[in-house]
């Protein structure tokens, strides 16, 4: 029991220095673009704190309500930091390619998010991601561009997945897009239709429609004219 006790005391403290570090880069990756999210930070725990700490002396509660300001001030500069790190990402993510495929990534529980499903040769791209809400198909490139990936992708799921609803979102500051920073929350607003069962069975096709297609066997060369494969489906 002991030797479980130290190893585990072990795990925990190799996980905190992970954890700091994983913090601290954060941290710098974040003051790039914010160079002022130190001083706003510590100015949200410093008031936060020093609230409470006067309510305390005015209630005759000091060293209880200063606990609790102490806390509170903690969890505030967490959830400040937590916000200019999310729109600093962003910031630094916005108009690379496959930006909106890292979104999609971290859209949360449930989602299924397959990347580039279709493309052209000026690489605007369209991603796919499937759950409860259906099927959404996020395009990133130039808006007139992606008008013909995203109906062609449609029309394939249409043929694919009948009974399943697709939507559309093109990634953009223009009309009718969806900024980057926006995407997982539109995704999460749309309602959900499907079961899990049915989610599942989506995924399921579509995945097996992708192994069919990538499996196919393609001719190395031009196919002679008037030439008939045979019924068995193998050229001799």
């Amino acid at each position: 029991m002991a030797r479980k006790a130290n190893s585990d005391s072990g795990a925990d403290a190799a996980a905190n220095p992970g954890r700091l570090k994983q913090i601290a880069l954060t941290y710098k990756m974040t003051r790039r673009t914010d160079p002022k999210v130190g001083l706003v930070v510590a100015g949200v725990g410093i008031v936060t704190f020093g609230v409470f700490l006067a309510i305390g002396f005015v209630l005759g509660f000091p060293v209880y309500l200063g606990i609790l300001g102490f806390l509170l001030a903690f969890l505030a500069m967490a959830i400040i930091f937590g916000r200019r790190a999310e729109r600093a990402a962003f910031g630094q993510m916005e108009g690379q390619p496959g930006a909106a495929a890292a979104v999609l990534q971290n859209v949360g529980r449930g989602w299924t998010t397959t990347p580039a499903v279709a493309m052209n040769r000026s690489q605007d791209v369209v991603h796919r991601a499937v759950g409860k809400a259906g099927i959404v198909l996020v395009g990133e490139g130039n808006p007139n561009r992606l008008k013909s990936l995203l109906a062609a992708e449609k029309k394939k799921m249409s043929r694919i997945v009948v009974d399943v609803p697709v939507h559309d979102i093109v990634v953009g500051d223009g009309e009718g897009q969806v900024p980057l920073k926006k995407v997982r929350t539109t995704m999460l607003k749309l309602p959900r239709v499907l079961s899990g069962p049915q989610v599942t069975a989506a995924n399921d096709r579509l995945r097996a429609m992708g192994d069919l297609m990538s499996n196919m066997p393609m001719p190395k060369g031009p196919m002679p004219k008037g030439m008939r494969m045979p019924r068995g489906g193998k050229m001799r």
